[in-house]
């Protein structure tokens, strides 16, 4: 049997994902306000100056409503922020301790927003970790992904949060994380350059030091 042949291999497109946890909606997302956070009366007037310095008629029937939507949307678009990633990774399971060969999930999708114009990120990870004694739940993977997402991101700084939050709540032999994305800052604006996607990796371990490992998690990508 070759090295690590016995990898655990999920993906995210194909398998069934358990839901045991509660699902962070717009419905039970509740924005956590600081001293300097706006109110919503006051969200909503900042998107319908928005709106009206586009040349649109604020007032039309056809935005009226458009504010009080948006900021709705930026609930559930950035509700990473009322979300503790490190929780996510809380529960092991007793019945698989002791696996320690790769656990890789594949194509999680997600969607994110460039922290310099708002524009989305739309793309997918890939994340595999050598547990070592702790094993979790493939959904909570997906989950940490989803929090780190749904906040204002840089792909480079996105993919080092996911790898270091499975580092440190974990503690595996070792975690590699892979981020592939189209960036609409760069798709839809500026140089316009449709269907570029920027690839980013964060790897730690024995993901760095063993590369007939990191060969096969990278072969199985492909």
């Amino acid at each position: 049997m070759a090295p690590h042949e016995s990898a655990a291999f999920f993906d995210a497109d194909r398998d069934q994902v358990e839901e045991t946890g509660e699902v962070v909606s717009p419905d039970n997302v509740v924005p956590i306000k600081g001293p300097e956070q706006p109110n919503r009366t006051e969200a909503e007037a900042a998107v319908k100056t928005l709106i009206a310095y586009t040349g649109e008629d604020a007032e039309r029937p056809g935005v009226i409503e458009t504010p009080k939507r948006v900021v709705k949307a930026f609930d559930e678009w950035f509700g990473g922020y009322q979300i503790d990633a490190d929780t996510l990774l809380s529960k092991t399971f007793d019945e698989v301790e002791g696996y320690q060969d790769m656990v890789l999930l594949r194509d999680v999708p997600f969607h994110s927003h460039c922290e310099h114009h708002m524009a989305p990120i739309v793309g997918k990870a890939h994340v595999a970790y050598m547990p070592r004694g702790r094993v979790v739940g493939i959904s909570k993977l997906a989950r940490v992904v989803d929090a780190f997402a749904r906040r204002f991101q840089i792909q480079e700084r996105m993919t080092q949060e996911v790898a270091q939050t499975i580092d440190r709540v974990l503690q595996p032999a070792g975690v590699a994380v892979v981020i592939e994305a189209e960036h609409h800052c760069m798709t839809t604006r500026g140089i316009h350059t449709h269907g570029t996607v920027m690839h980013t990796k964060h790897l730690s371990g024995v993901f760095l030091e063993d590369p007939n490992l990191r060969r096969e998690f990278f072969d199985a990508l492909r």
